[in-house]
């Protein structure tokens, strides 16, 4: 994988669940030190969601900075905030609701907008207008979550999709043949300007796409290698099974 990155990995799913909630609190509290606000970029997933569960409870949650800390989303699911498979459903029932975060510091992904090309300019439009940017400007978030997929792909930015050779957008709709749906996601030049960019992946059936990202195994390139910012840093947590062909 191209680029400077890190990797810390954990004995099992627990651990690594709390270790990403240590590393996200001090992201959190560096960010307010320094400028008195937290931008994240949160991630679907049953990984983020155990580190989600964490945050919502002792001992992070009376020492986080709740009402200084903005939420969005590195993609959604065309559906509405309320059906099984959105990810701010997700996140919102695992954290966001348990904590006390002023409402209008959570931004979604209105997905259920019908038309997803809109819902993507909405996003977009809202990024520009949070982040104050001018034009042909990007926003820096303080911290990007991400899962990885077995395929490679990161937020809804899948491989052979339309979205990946994005320059100029923010937040585009992207259709997904091999899932016949449409996803909404950053693109990768915003993921690309972020302060930091944590990937989260835990299980054994990780343990390929693992190596083949970070290890180069192969003649693919994988959306997850695209992501690397200029400025900023990537760090991958892993659980053991993850892990377990690295190095090989």
């Amino acid at each position: 994988m191209p680029g400077s990155f890190q990797v810390r990995s954990f004995p099992d799913a627990p651990q690594l669940a709390r270790g990403a909630a240590t590393e996200f609190s001090q992201l959190a509290a560096a960010a307010v030190h320094d400028k008195d606000l937290f931008t994240v970029v949160l991630s679907g997933g049953s990984t983020p969601k155990s580190l989600y569960s964490l945050l919502a409870h002792e001992p992070w949650c009376s020492e986080f900075p709740w009402n200084k800390t903005h939420f969005f989303w590195g993609d959604e699911r065309h559906v509405a905030p309320t059906h099984p498979d959105s990810n701010f459903r997700m996140a919102d029932e695992a954290l966001l609701s348990k904590v006390p975060v002023p409402s209008e510091n959570i931004h979604r992904i209105k997905a259920e907008e019908p038309d997803p090309a809109v819902a993507a300019r909405e996003y977009e439009d809202e990024l520009k207008t949070f982040f104050k940017l001018s034009v042909a400007e990007l926003p820096r978030f303080d911290l990007v979550l991400l899962g990885l997929g077995t395929d490679g792909h990161v937020a809804s930015l899948f491989p052979d999709t339309d979205a990946l050779r994005e320059r100029d957008r923010l937040c585009v709709a992207n259709w997904v043949k091999k899932l016949n749906a449409w996803r909404i996601t950053l693109t990768l030049p915003v993921l690309n300007n972020a302060a930091n960019v944590l990937f989260l992946v835990s299980g054994v059936e990780k343990a390929e796409i693992v190596r083949a990202v970070l290890q180069g195994a192969g003649t693919q390139t994988y959306p997850a290698q695209l992501v690397r910012p200029a400025n900023g840093t990537v760090l991958w947590l892993l659980d053991r099974p993850a892990a377990s062909l690295l190095g090989e």
